[in-house]
């Protein structure tokens, strides 16, 4: 084998498989379809820059965490009480002002700072489904007690899911849950197990300051890449499954309703926003309410950028139960509200 040949071989061995996969699909797309390639990059970057101002300052955030020894603090106030962080995180989740795609670095963060997966789970569930954006965008399209419901519906999910992490951890399950490199939270985490003390003034301090650095750009590294294939794959979806053929699966009226609208917005993305005045049209010929609530409830979680934050930072049946919780609390929280509505 030629040098050149084996300086190409290293070359691509180095390569991260996600960035080649992600290249490869655009070219394929420029070389079939260069306006939506086009469109899709365009699109692309003008989220990246969107997500900007949370991703950098969550990573910022969790480097000086590392540099400083301050994890340590921040991981052991969630040990101990988790049934209590359960509560506390659902809550907080629903009433934050992230989006799907801003939660992603924060849960990284809390993540590596060996916070117990139960409340994160919690978190996780709840955080994409309100913010006070979508609030009062939810009451001023479909009513004050639509928005006030979901808001109990992002709690009731995050506790769906933050208790039933926590009982399925207690039985033995996602004994390691995280995939290798993001943290160690099943238990508490090693920053926990590792008491060091807290120097705030990491810069003054060579050998923490690297640390700073190299933690930022790994997490940049990192969280960069699974955002640029979330917004990627947002834009092929948008472009390829229009509002239509949403509205073809989910119209109609019945319990059965309800669980189509659940099962399309699982695996369906549609920007939060957007679905408002889809869903709000769909009521308006017919729809159930409940089936119109299941479907914003089971797109918000399972979003594109929410689903492959979980994918990128926990282990596959971890994954699988964060599905399976959206579709559980999704599909009781529409039938609860097609019964009160």
């Amino acid at each position: 084998m030629t040098e050149l040949a084996l300086t190409t071989r290293k070359f691509i061995t180095r390569l991260d498989p996600v960035w080649m996969v992600l290249l490869f699909g655009f070219a394929l797309l420029a070389i079939a379809l260069p306006r939506q390639a086009l469109d899709s990059a365009l699109f692309t970057a003008e989220a990246l820059v969107g997500v900007a101002g949370f991703l950098f300052a969550s990573i910022g955030i969790a480097a000086y965490a590392k540099a400083s020894g301050a994890d340590a603090l921040i991981a052991r106030a969630f040990t101990g009480r988790e049934v209590t962080m359960i509560f506390a995180a659902a809550l907080m989740g629903a009433l934050s002002p992230f989006c799907s795609c801003g939660v992603i670095p924060l849960i990284a963060a809390l993540l590596g700072m060996g916070v117990p997966l139960a409340p994160v789970m919690a978190f996780w569930l709840a955080s994409p489904l309100m913010d006070p954006s979508m609030f009062f965008l939810t009451a001023g399209t479909l009513g004050m007690d639509f928005a006030l419901y979901k808001v109990a519906a992002a709690i009731v999910i995050g506790l769906i899911g933050g208790f039933g992490t926590y009982a399925l951890m207690r039985a033995g399950a996602f004994s390691d849950p995280l995939r290798a490199g993001v943290g160690n939270g099943g238990c508490g985490g090693s920053v926990i197990r590792s008491r060091k003390d807290v120097v705030w003034t990491f810069w003054t301090d060579g050998e923490r300051r690297a640390k700073f650095w190299k933690n930022a750009g790994e997490n940049t590294l990192f969280l960069g890449k699974w955002l640029t294939v979330a917004f990627f794959l947002e834009s092929l979806m948008l472009a390829f499954i229009p509002a239509e053929t949403v509205s073809s699966w989910i119209g109609g009226d019945g319990w059965l309703t309800v669980v189509g609208a659940t099962l399309v917005g699982v695996p369906a993305y549609l920007n939060g926003y957007a679905a408002l005045p889809l869903v709000g049209g769909l009521i308006e010929q017919g729809m159930a309410p409940g089936a119109g609530m299941a479907f914003l409830l089971a797109g918000g979680v399972s979003s594109i950028p929410a689903a492959i934050a979980v994918w990128a930072l926990a282990r596959p049946p971890v994954f699988a139960a964060y599905l399976g919780f959206a579709f559980i609390g999704s599909f009781t929280l529409g039938m609860s509200y097609a019964f009160i509505a």
